[in-house]
């Protein structure tokens, strides 16, 4: 397993992240301890979750399989660098979402508590919030860390703009600020291109992409469904209709390369400079063995040239849209 800082901090991570948003609701709790496990295993040490994961299962619930697990003991809490996130309603009552300091307090102490840790070393914000100030979201982070209940803040699905916002306030305080931006990202979908990266880059965040798949059109959806392992129906069927050109040319290269298809979607990411960890969310041992296996893959200048001709991406803004 390789390594990295976590943007411009001193936190080791690795290059890869575990996403447990299937635990629970997809995922049983004996399967996901295995996954976790064989995650440690591999030497995947950056494990991220949610505190509304758990869909049918219920809010939270994603978050109290994490703390069962650490609860076995055997070095799992010590071994894994935690990130959490809150943003959405946990209720129906007001003050149970967005990023207010009462939720902010609120909201960290119940994610303690299902995962049963005394800290956090990744708090994010899972959404930006328009209605509360930087100052009074900064005041209650400060207030977290000098608890010792977090360590370190990253945001999750901002706009260029809201990252510039947050470090300009931030260093107001002389306070550290975001290190990291959690965002859609992947061969398909590169709009960050435009202005998030380039503010990451800047002001020293990492990114972690999530959807490294594109929800498996990546994966080797054509391929899986003429060999009956994936039926196309509804609106991944749309999905793929839409592109269906490239995907068939991208399913081509990737056999001419002698990967599987999602193997070099996840190898991409690996390759761009502003990408600290894809996040990887499997339902299935064999889909985390998949992710790993991407880290073995190689991509030359050819390579990343044909697969920027196939799936085209964005320069920076504003030279994407203007002289």
């Amino acid at each position: 397993m390789e390594f990295t800082q976590l943007g411009r901090s001193g936190l080791s991570v690795s290059r890869l992240c575990l996403g447990t948003m299937n635990f629970g609701p997809l995922t049983s709790e004996p399967d996901s301890f295995s996954i976790m496990d064989s995650a440690h295993d591999a030497g995947i040490n950056f494990f991220d979750t949610a505190n509304v994961y758990g869909q049918d299962k219920g809010k939270g619930a994603t978050e109290t399989i994490l703390g069962n697990w650490f609860a076995q003991g055997g070095g799992r809490r010590e071994k894994t660098v935690l990130a959490t996130k809150l943003y959405g309603d946990m209720g129906e009552w007001p003050n149970e979402g967005r990023l207010s300091a009462l939720n902010i307090r609120r909201a960290l102490d119940a994610s303690l508590t299902r995962l049963q840790t005394d800290y956090v070393d990744l708090y994010q914000f899972h959404h930006i919030d328009r209605r509360t100030p930087w100052e009074e979201i900064w005041q209650a982070m400060e207030v977290a860390v000098a608890q010792g209940k977090i360590l370190y803040a990253g945001s999750s699905n901002f706009a260029g703009w809201h990252i510039a916002q947050a470090q300009s306030a931030a260093a107001s305080r002389h306070f550290t600020g975001l290190v990291s931006e959690q965002s859609i990202y992947n061969l398909v979908t590169r709009d960050i291109e435009l202005e998030v990266i380039p503010a990451a880059e800047h002001y020293g965040l990492g990114i972690l992409p999530w959807s490294p798949l594109q929800g498996g059109l990546l994966g080797g959806v054509l391929k899986k469904d003429q060999e009956g392992k994936r039926r196309l129906q509804g609106r991944a069927k749309e999905a793929v209709e839409q592109r269906r050109p490239a995907i068939e040319a991208y399913e081509a290269f990737a056999a001419e390369l002698g990967h599987e298809p999602g193997d070099v979607a996840l190898a991409w990411l690996l390759h761009q400079p502003a990408v600290t960890a894809p996040i990887v969310g499997p339902r299935t041992q064999e889909q985390l063995d998949a992710g790993v296996r991407a880290l073995s893959v190689t991509l030359d200048e050819a390579a990343l040239a044909r697969l920027d001709e196939i799936f085209p991406g964005r320069q920076t803004a504003p030279e994407h849209y203007a002289w």
